[in-house]
């Protein structure tokens, strides 16, 4: 048997799991890399990981077991689904009590959840964790979210935290979250705000191409200007990089993409996570389809040739630029918004303890959508830990006030030049329905109980007191059972 040396093992040697060795190695750690193409072990060696002794290849698992010190801890870059589960069912028959498994992929919370479950039952730990922050992240700095057995934090603190990327005061981008499957949630959230944050801005793109007639430099130029006040963050930041590149012939590079995106399934699973808790989330649900509408090229092509429109006219740039600016701000406050009551809803569901303040700090650097004013969310929350939602806190109130009618402009804009957009409109409809205090649901209990029976609650009545109306003198006082729709 080899002897046994090393801090953690990774398994996976696509681009995160490389780097995450990488990163893990350059703040001491001896690592064990592990891939079930065992050509890319040889290939990680011969390239970035060359000349790290402290890089040690195992070429099974069984190797890999007998390279760590005890208690071990085992982490998964590989793909979410069977790819996952496949490991961790050959590991738990090689792990002694005690001994951690870690996923690191993009895995449902709902799995997690199980395998949790099943590890434990072994007598080992689990940890599903969150890791955001794509190529980079992972290399110098990511933002990672762990949940599972709680007994493993303690065991994997360092070497996350060590890793993470910090906030100018230090702080490491890194904390416990939850029990079983809430680390992966927070990062499925985090992964649908992300979603709603791109689309918002996309919507601003189209507004000043289209509407505004603004060329590529000159968009370049506003992003950047909008970087450098409160709407500053990194994906603004790309934006603007993505907007001024050229090639080495200095051709415009983002002209020449085609107009069709996909989605991984996180978006998806948040969207279909807040239908499952009865929580609009809105403009994310908008920015999924969004991108399924954009994968319907053939059709749209087709389309545009039959179906009218108002005629395209460009509008006066000076005019509207910093209402679209106010739009997009109070749109991507929306999106966090819709994120962190959508969390709030899962955390009663599961039993979790989310601190949200600490998962806004832990978004502050290294994710994808950190921005300058997560420090505001952590303060709000800091403020009131049971704030209902971020929309209510005086400081997000205050800039919603402040961008209500530059938002409501940028809408009409856009509806008036026959430019989508779905995410800036759902998100100020959203924001109207919130501060409503009477929808026309009324009206909708009204028709269900008029064609099936369904009963209704009255305003002069306590809550929880259902009644039925005979609407049409011929249906007696029979009611069906009553539930929510």
């Amino acid at each position: 048997m080899p002897e046994a040396h090393a801090d953690i093992a990774v398994i996976g040697l696509a681009v995160m799991g490389q780097n995450l060795i990488l990163n893990m190695n350059d703040h001491g750690y001896e690592v064990v890399a592990f891939n079930r193409t065992l050509e890319r072990i040889d290939d990680f060696h011969a390239g970035a990981a060359s000349g790290r002794d402290t890089i040690v290849g195992a070429r099974s698992l069984e190797e890999l077991v007998g390279l760590l010190r005890k208690p071990r801890k085992v982490m998964l870059m590989v793909r979410a689904g069977a790819p996952t589960d496949d490991f961790i069912e050959q590991l738990v028959s090689l792990l002694e009590p005690g001994d951690v498994i870690i996923d690191g992929g993009n895995a449902n919370f709902n799995d997690t959840i199980r395998r949790a479950k099943f590890v434990e039952e072994h007598g080992l730990l689990f940890v599903g964790t969150g890791v955001s922050g794509g190529e980079e992240g992972a290399r110098h700095g990511p933002s990672i979210m762990p949940g599972g057995s709680r007994e493993a934090w303690p065991l994997v603190q360092e070497i996350f935290q060590s890793i993470a990327a910090k906030t100018p005061d230090g702080t490491p981008c890194c904390e416990w979250v939850g029990e079983d499957g809430a680390g992966h949630y927070v990062k499925m959230t985090h992964n649908g705000i992300e979603y709603g944050d791109m689309q918002v801005i996309c919507e601003a793109y189209h507004l000043m191409r289209d509407g505004l007639g603004l060329d590529d430099d000159a968009m370049a130029a506003v992003f950047d200007e909008w970087n450098g006040g409160e709407l500053n963050s990194y994906l603004v930041e790309i934006t603007r990089d993505i907007l001024a590149y050229r090639d080495a012939s200095g051709e415009r590079v983002l002209e020449q993409i085609l107009d069709t995106a996909g989605q991984k399934g996180t978006g998806k699973w948040t969207s279909i996570s807040s239908l499952d808790l009865g929580m609009p989330l809105t403009l994310i649900g908008e920015a999924v389809y969004a991108r399924c509408l954009s994968a319907l090229k053939d059709e749209r092509v087709a389309a545009s040739q039959v179906l009218a429109g108002p005629e395209l006219v460009t509008t006066d740039a000076e005019a509207v630029l910093d209402a679209i600016g106010q739009a997009l701000l109070a749109s991507k406050i929306v999106s966090y918004a819709q994120g962190f009551m959508l969390m709030r809803a899962a955390a009663a569901e599961h039993g979790w303890a989310l601190d949200y303040g600490a998962i806004a700090s832990m978004w502050r650097e290294g994710c994808i959508i950190r921005s300058q004013f997560l420090d505001r969310i952590r303060e709000a929350y800091d403020r009131n830990a049971d704030l209902p939602s971020l929309l209510l806190d005086d400081y997000f109130r205050d800039v919603l006030e402040r961008c209500q009618a530059g938002w409501r402009s940028t809408v009409q804009l856009a509806i008036t030049l026959g430019i989508p957009v779905p995410a800036l409109s759902s998100a100020l409809a959203f924001y109207d329905g919130y501060r409503s205090e009477r929808l026309p649901a009324n009206l909708l209990q009204a028709q269900r109980d008029y064609f099936g029976a369904h009963t209704y609650e009255r305003l002069d009545k306590p809550r929880g007191q259902f009644f039925h109306t005979d609407w049409t003198g011929s249906g007696g006082a029979i009611s069906s059972s009553t539930y929510s729709v």
